[in-house]
């Protein structure tokens, strides 16, 4: 199963229906859309020798170009390795080397950095805005989709680790399907009247929203920002309608801010589902308030695609059921496709209530990490993925989370691992030690904050740490705090006490 043959399918059902816009200009008709694709994959076939499996890196913002890369990769038979635009260039350089990328597509901003941090790497880099890549629309077509299986790799996602390096997850066609599968029996309808809006990142959950909306003919749209502005998304409502997105919970407090002061009530827009951080209770209800029974919730990891759980917009919605305030603070129930369970420490099925570590079986787990071994046994066991993550499932089989994964970070709907960020520190010369936990943030969600502990006789201030983390990771990355001590905390094994730093940022106090 190729997801291309869902394109080439739609090219010939919707020929002439809209497909492809950059805000309310349309740039391409599905024919033209599949067309495009078709003679892409036929120059990567022919002008760079792609083979069924090889993998073409995308480290590019928010573009209908984007869609019509991913559809040429597929109908090439190569796997996609979508780059979060906002990394750092050696961050991007390090993920295409690590997945032996043959292609590599970025903007002329990042192209030389990109090359120099790839070094003698046999990877071509072609910028988008070049010649070069304009003549890959010039080629000969390839006329049908390249032939792939079900358990054959699609999309190679990078997500960070405790170790400090990115994994990839190998997410395949099978995991697809069964993706598209869960949101059309479970979150929500599509229609090809719809507006697929990309007002998030298409590296990332937006981006793998788009095969349901091609199957069904619908527009897809690109915010001429390229990314996230309530005041834009509100007038795209209006212009384009029956817009649906998919939203950080971070973005859905801004949208309703920017609604309240506009007097917004929703009109134009179907469906928000929002994910990927979380969600109080007391922002939801204000957003139904606002806009009405348009949000729908799901749960996913990278290694479970948007595919976990779901509280679909009735459930949202919902004001009548007697505990509708508990399912409201939950991320839903299992999508119809999935198992889930919560196991002990000895990986026994704890009772209703209790907390342990959320486990999920299904077809939408990934079949594993990319060149990591000892990483897939470790998260895949019996069959099950451990999460990581901490929750409880009442007897209606609601799960509510208690904890994310340990350490991990989530500002503004992305994830940041702190050990990334602590590496990157302990190499400044005038750090001995360091540990970066989350500070909530009433706009972010989580702010990254770093306590810092100089080595003897050196002195060292925020601007110079901000520096050196800005020419090695990306600037989301980077702590929006410093705080200088002596020690850090540490229980008898050596072991940093980061639930004793959180809890010094909760008093308000950075001393010991």
């Amino acid at each position: 199963m190729n997801p291309a043959l869902w394109l080439h399918r739609s090219g010939r059902l919707f020929a002439e229906q809209p497909a492809l816009f950059t805000g309310t200009r349309q740039v391409a008709t599905y024919r033209e859309f599949a067309g495009r694709a078709a003679r892409l994959a036929g120059a990567f076939r022919s002008e760079f020798g792609m083979e069924a499996g090889d993998r073409i890196a995308l480290f590019l913002p928010n573009c209908t170009e984007y869609l019509e890369l991913l559809y040429g990769a597929w109908h090439a038979g190569a796997a996609v390795v979508p780059v979060n635009a906002k990394l750092h260039p050696r961050e991007a350089a390090w993920i295409a080397a690590n997945a032996e990328a043959k292609l590599f597509i970025t903007s002329a901003k990042y192209a030389g950095a990109v090359k120099m941090a790839l070094g003698e790497s046999p990877c071509t880099i072609i910028e988008i805005e070049s010649d070069d890549f304009r003549r890959l629309y010039t080629c000969p077509p390839m006329p049908l989709p390249a032939e792939r299986r079900p358990d054959d790799l699609a999309w190679l996602f990078y997500t960070s680790g405790t170790t400090g390096r990115p994994k990839g997850v190998m997410i395949t066609n099978g995991n697809i399907m069964a993706m598209v599968q869960g949101y059309l029996s479970d979150v929500d309808e599509v229609f090809a009247s719809d507006s697929k809006v990309y007002a998030a990142p298409m590296s990332h959950g937006a981006g793998l929203y788009n095969f349901m909306f091609v199957i069904k003919g619908a527009r897809h749209v690109v915010p001429e920002s390229a990314g996230f502005e309530a005041s834009e998304l509100i007038d795209l409502a209006g212009s384009m309608d029956n817009v649906c997105l998919f939203a950080a919970p971070t973005m859905v407090r801004r949208l309703i801010s920017v609604a309240k002061q506009k007097g917004y009530d929703g009109t134009g827009i179907r469906t928000i589902v929002y994910g990927g951080g979380p969600m109080y209770v007391a922002d939801i209800v204000e957003a139904v308030d606002a806009m009405g029974s348009r949000f729908a919730q799901i749960y996913g990891q990278g290694e479970s695609p948007m595919t976990i759980t779901v509280l679909p917009k009735a459930f949202v919605a919902n004001r009548v059921h007697s505990r509708w305030k508990n399912r409201l603070a939950s991320v839903g129930f299992p999508f119809s496709s999935t198992e889930v369970r919560i196991l002990d420490d000895a990986n026994s099925e704890v009772p209703s209530g209790e907390v342990g570590e959320i486990a999920v079986r299904g077809a939408s787990v990934m079949s594993g990490y990319w060149m990591n071994p000892e990483a897939t046994a470790e998260a895949i066991v019996d069959g099950w993925l451990r999460t990581g993550d901490m929750g409880a499932m009442d007897e209606d089989g609601f799960l509510t989370l208690h904890d994310r994964s340990k350490d991990t970070i989530i500002s503004g709907g992305t994830n940041i691992y702190p050990r990334e960020v602590e590496e990157v520190l302990l190499a400044h010369p005038s750090v001995a030690q360091v540990s970066v936990v989350g500070e909530p943030d009433a706009e972010w969600g989580e702010n990254v904050v770093a306590f810092v502990v100089l080595e003897p006789g050196e002195s060292c201030d925020d601007a110079t740490l901000d520096a050196h983390c800005l020419e090695n990771i990306a600037r989301f990355k980077r702590p929006k705090k410093y705080f200088y001590i002596d020690d850090l905390p540490k229980n008898a094994y050596g072991k940093v006490l980061k639930t004793a730093l959180r809890e010094r940022l909760s008093e308000g106090s950075s001393h010991p």
